[in-house]
């Protein structure tokens, strides 16, 4: 070869000789690509590994042709600020892009089209145009009319939020309740017996009715005295505030009593110890009216959020928080996608999956 030439590129390597390389044959290398759990576990270890050292990369575009498959999942991402991004919604969707991955799938987002808030034309064109093999839905809301519209296409779909009686049980969710049920102990644990929850007072998105419920029968159950403020609907959840169910997703940064009211909560003798807020965002405010009335986070006043974003570890104290399992939440969808992708059945309830209380400063 005349000194400086290009080097000729190697061929790609194919699935026979993978297969040769493995000792198995073309068949069970297709299985372990596309149902490894139809391969015994110490042949799936030896065809990876063949695939691995000859650098086979199956051809994705003569699959899908094949089998009608894109390797594609489709995620409807909520509405959101690009210069003021849901640090909650950015961490799932860093989960949720690495669970797809890890089962050999892309993840496609889209959204209504621009100046709309309805989802379901956006959803109707993706179906049409068979670019994806399932779809998830985020901030479910009650009587959503995109999972009903999504289960009467009968694409695969699976959903991080409760869906309603009647609809596909295809959903992961956290336990709300139990979850702010732990923070009132982890408060009465440190003496508090005054508390108060700082969230939306509306019942128009399900889990925030959900913390302040497991808020309320905690206290009562423990004997702490409770105070629930109201406060307008459209506090931060796992997505955000609230929006239209049928497109917006809840993206944005109400967090429902705002610091007069908190303030005017603080002020007396009988003031509460402790706050709950319903997520990180609500704490904010509750930081604020505690400074506002020359109280100290923390020493005067226990303050826990929720969602463990990355500012609770900024913030001064430090903020405890509850934080969401969102890797376990993203493994779960791919997981009910997958077996709807496969033909297989979906069991008759969602996954339910517990939180986790990060104790820090704040609480005290």
């Amino acid at each position: 070869m005349p000194q400086g030439a290009p080097r000729p590129r190697r061929a790609a390597a194919t699935i026979e000789e993978v297969a040769r390389a493995a000792g198995v044959s073309r068949q069970t290398v297709s299985n372990a690509l596309n149902a490894p759990q139809r391969v015994r576990p110490d042949t799936l270890t030896r065809v990876r590994a063949a695939i691995e050292r000859l650098g086979y990369r199956p051809d994705q575009s003569a699959r899908s042709l094949r089998t009608g498959a894109r390797r594609t999942l489709g995620y409807l991402a909520p509405v959101d600020d690009p210069y003021d991004p849901n640090p909650l919604m950015a961490g799932f969707l860093e989960a949720l892009v690495d669970a797809a991955a890890a089962a050999g799938y892309r993840l496609l987002l889209f959204r209504p089209a621009p100046g709309t808030t309805d989802a379901r034309p956006a959803i109707d064109e993706l179906i049409a145009a068979r670019q994806v093999d399932g779809l998830v839905l985020a901030d479910v809301l009650r009587d959503d009319p995109r999972v009903g519209h999504v289960a009467r296409t009968g694409v695969p779909f699976a959903a991080f939020g409760r869906t309603g009686p009647g609809e596909p049980q295809h959903w992961v969710d956290i336990d709300n309740g139990a979850a702010t049920a732990g923070v009132v102990r982890h408060l009465a644990d440190r003496g508090h017996r005054r508390v108060a929850f700082a969230g939306p007072a509306g019942e128009e998105l399900p889990w925030m009715a959900a913390r302040r419920a497991g808020f309320a029968a905690e206290a009562a159950r423990l004997g702490l005295t409770a105070e629930l403020p109201g406060g307008a609907p459209g506090a931060a959840g796992p997505g955000g505030p609230a929006g239209t169910a049928a497109g917006r997703s809840p993206a944005g940064a109400s967090a429902g009593p705002g610091v007069p009211q908190l303030r005017a909560l603080l002020q007396g003798p009988d003031r509460p110890t402790a706050v709950a807020a319903g997520s990180d965002l609500a704490a904010l405010a509750v930081y604020e009216a505690v400074r506002a009335e020359g109280l100290v986070v923390g020493r005067d006043v226990a303050v826990v959020g929720f969602h463990d974003t990355p500012l609770c570890r900024h913030l001064h104290p430090a903020l405890s928080s509850v934080r969401l399992p969102l890797r376990a939440i993203a493994a779960g969808l791919v997981g009910l996608l997958l077996t709807q992708i496969r033909g297989e059945t979906v069991r008759g309830e969602g996954l339910v999956l517990q939180t986790e209380l990060v104790v820090r400063a704040s609480s005290g």
